[in-house]
């Protein structure tokens, strides 16, 4: 007699149930050893019944075995995230790359070359674009002159302040010499005067009176 294909859904009858389940499980437990012996291969089988009862079956211990389990699933991940990240890296290599090949061909459009192929649309475009570019240079130039000039002004303020300040000193300074001078002449002419006087005062008493009357000279007779 043919056996026919069992039907995969939940086995409403409770004793048909259990009776499959022991069935099935004895039949699964049987692979695993079967798997782990012709194959040298490492199994773990855990089963809980719906009745919550443990079932298991390990070639060598069901801890070692998760516990290499979990450490392969956490290599597996770290080995995904960084292919996702070598990825992404070269998707973003490639668009910079391409952009850079875009920046290339315009420079060299703006500088005149390779613009045989060009539209007319494309060439108005290269104007607008090279005269934004003179009109923001010169307003950069016009700025950085005026900042030159203000900075000027600034230094020739400094200069003339210096300059007055200097005048000022030299100016008190000549001051001071000229009545150090006049004072210096004063005390001079005093000093002749006062000599002046001692020479005037020697002429007249030189000699006593009877010798300046014996060198009178004698009447004519």
């Amino acid at each position: 007699m043919v056996r026919g294909k069992t039907e995969m859904k939940r086995i409403e009858n409770a004793t048909s149930r259990q009776v499959t389940f022991s069935k099935r499980r004895n039949g699964l437990l049987k692979k695993a050893f079967e798997l782990s012996v012709l194959c040298d291969a490492e199994v773990a089988l855990i089963i809980f019944s719906p009745s919550s009862k443990l079932y298991e079956f390990s070639s060598s211990s069901i801890s070692k075995t998760i516990e290499r389990y979990q450490k392969r699933v956490k290599e597996i991940g770290n080995n995904h995230k960084r292919d996702d990240n070598s990825q992404q890296a070269r998707g973003e290599t490639y668009g910079l790359t391409k952009k850079i090949e875009q920046l290339e061909i315009s420079k060299r459009k703006l500088l005149g070359e390779g613009i045989d192929a060009c539209s007319i649309e494309e060439l108005q475009q290269l104007e607008n674009q090279l005269e934004r570019g003179l009109t923001r240079i010169r307003a950069k130039k016009h700025q950085l002159l005026r900042e030159e000039i203000e900075k000027l002004k600034e230094e020739e303020r400094n200069l003339t302040k210096e300059n007055k300040e200097l005048k000022e000193k030299l100016h008190g300074m000549g001051a001071i010499v000229v009545a150090s001078s006049s004072s210096t002449l004063s005390s001079a002419e005093v000093n002749m005067e006062d000599n002046d006087n001692m020479e005037v005062e020697t002429g007249l008493f030189i000699g006593p009176p009877e010798t300046r009357q014996s060198k009178k000279t004698p009447p004519q007779n």
